[in-house]
Formats: structure tokens, sequence, C-alpha cells
């Protein structure tokens, strides 16, 4: 128990800097992309063949930022590192919409921070 607690430290402290490595803009515009994947009800994330809900492809990206730490400066560097394809397959990440048009996630995740407008702080 004493090393599942220390493991979850470890990996919250290098989240931690890892986003710190990140304009506080960027940061907002990853997680706004992240959110639109999370809450795009009715699709379907198509990751090495496999089915996903909204609620799965946010987990697997989010850990996917976090495995790529410091690397993922922007929200470009989040869609080409993280959000585009599997790093084990080179397969593209797809997205069923639920009219059933199927698209390139990356497509898909390009036109959603064509839409982005920031929060006033």
């Amino acid at each position: 128990m004493k090393r599942t607690l220390y493991m979850v430290g470890i990996i919250l402290a290098f989240t931690a800097l890892a986003a710190f490595a990140r304009d506080a803009g960027e940061q907002d515009r990853i997680e706004f992309l992240i959110y639109s994947v999370e809450n795009l009800k009715g699709a379907l994330f198509i990751r090495n063949g496999a089915p996903h809900d909204g609620k799965e492809a946010a987990d697997h990206l989010r850990m996917k930022l976090q495995k790529a730490g410091s690397r993922v400066k922007t929200a470009d560097d989040f869609i080409r590192l993280c959000a585009s394809a599997s790093s084990m397959t080179g397969r593209p990440y797809m997205i069923r919409l639920p009219d059933g048009t199927v698209m390139r996630s990356e497509e898909f995740l390009r036109e959603r921070l064509k839409r982005y407008r920031p929060a006033v702080r």
C-alpha cells in the first residue's frame, strides 16, 4: 500500500512539472480539446480498431499527455504527439460521430481548436 501511494505521488509530481512547463493558455487549450472528446455524446473513438466512449478516450489522452511530459508545450504538440495516432502501431485514431461520419481525430481536434475561445480571467 505504501509503495502504491508513493508511486501515485511520483506520477502526480511529474504531471504537475509537465503542466508547469506549458504556458497557461496552451494548457487551457489542451484541456478544452480533451473536454471536447470526453463530452461528445453519441460518438465512438476508435483506437487500434477498438471503439471507446468519450470518457475512455479522454482518459487515454490524459495518460498520453502525462507520458509525453515536457515534450508537449502547445495544443498543436498535443494533437500531433498524443491525440492523432497510436504510438504503438502508428494507426491513426478515428472518431465516428453520432451522424455516422468517420474522421481522423487529428482533423476533429484541429477543427475544435479553431472554435476555442478562452474564458476571461
